[in-house]
């Protein structure tokens, strides 16, 4: 037997006709760009995020810069992240001149919120929380210690479509930014994005900036992007979103199988804060000898991805920064210890039994 870390298509196939109809009807209308499906995905969006707007962008990665632009983030202002998270968090805050300035994570792979407030600053303007694999952050402390100093909440929901903090969905406690790339729980047939607010002023300074600075054709009030959610991806993100909560189901259940039958003592299965949901983007393991494994897996026809190799501190891009190895300890064993395995809709049960029963045998010693 053969398991991909990932397939798309099943998801595709689950639902085809509904796909195949909706762009079909759309590529029929004749409208493309910021129509008819974008202003409805948005209001849609926006229900189920529980905000009052949702603006729709090209990608998750400019949902994050249009954000902090809006904000007025920028030259020597410093923005905390967690130090774990994918390198477009962090460059987020670069490409708009901000400093980023990193927190180790925790146990859950999210901010240690007891490590945040040692790194506030007069510069400090603003907590980018990321909530990663699919996990809610701990958004009460988080939006404590916002208010307390003054700072502005920016959410990064790329992986987290659908969690939730004390009943409150991730992407409505701040700013909240999301991805729709192809592979997330929520994701689109090309790249998309999207920011969710409650602040009427804010919706409408992003849908300038992401509209080449314009609220009127050829009046530019400011220089803005090109960043605009299409038709097409919105149409079929609004398919999908009918069928969010039954996709979010399905993911449980495998992961649910996952924690309750793989048992090897050589890896750490990943766990669930009190309080938080977990829509299990990402199933993520560690072990001490994670090559050894993969290629385990490899040989057994698994496959499996490292999420993320590694971390934007030590990464070249970010190499004026000055950071040096040993300079964040716990985000850098995350990043040599920790493996993603295979989840996702369409998996069936002969292949999660497959992966379990592999794990299982899976010996560190030999």
């Amino acid at each position: 037997m053969e398991v991909s870390f990932n397939n798309l298509e099943r998801q595709y196939h689950k639902y085809q006709k509904e796909y195949e109809d909706k762009a079909l009807k759309i590529l029929r209308e004749g409208s493309y760009i910021l129509g008819e499906e974008v202003e409805k995905f948005e209001n849609e969006f926006s229900k189920f995020i529980g905000t009052n707007y949702a603006v729709g962008v090209d990608n998750g990665l400019n949902a994050l810069v249009l954000t902090i632009r809006a904000l007025g983030i920028g030259n020597g202002d410093e923005v905390i992240v967690q130090a774990n998270t994918f390198i477009a968090s962090v460059m987020s805050i670069t490409m708009n001149g901000a400093i980023p300035v990193f927190v180790e994570p925790d146990e859950f792979f999210n901010i240690d919120v007891d490590k945040i407030e040692e790194k506030i600053t007069s510069n400090t303007k603003a907590i980018l929380v990321v909530h990663l694999y699919g996990q809610a952050s701990n958004m009460e402390r988080i939006v404590e210690i916002c208010k307390k100093y003054n700072l502005k909440l920016i959410e990064d929901c790329a992986q987290a479509h659908g969690a939730s903090f004390n009943g409150t969905n991730v992407g409505s406690f701040g700013i909240g930014c999301f991805s729709f790339y192809p592979s997330k729980n929520l994701g689109a047939f090309g790249d998309g994005g999207a920011i969710a607010t409650n602040d009427d002023e804010f919706a409408q300074k992003i849908k300038v900036l992401r509209n080449y600075g314009s609220e009127k054709r050829y009046y530019n009030k400011v220089v803005g992007y090109n960043s605009r959610l299409d038709e097409l991806q919105a149409g079929l993100l609004r398919v999908k979103l009918n069928h969010f909560d039954e996709l979010t189901e399905e993911r449980r259940k495998i992961a649910q199988r996952y924690l309750n039958e793989i048992n090897n003592k050589y890896i750490s299965l990943p766990k669930t804060r009190e309080g938080a949901t977990h829509v299990w983007h990402l199933f993520v393991v560690q072990v001490e000898n994670r090559e050894k494994l993969i290629k385990y897996l490899e040989k057994n026809n698994i496959g499996s991805l490292v999420h993320y190799p590694i971390p934007p501190h030590l990464s070249e891009a970010y190499e004026k920064l000055g950071y040096k190895e040993g300079s964040l300890p716990i985000t850098e064993k995350y990043a040599k210890t920790v493996l993603s395995l295979p989840l996702y809709n369409g998996m069936i049960d002969k292949e999660i039994s497959f992966v379990i029963d592999t794990i299982n045998k899976f010996d560190l010693t030999v």
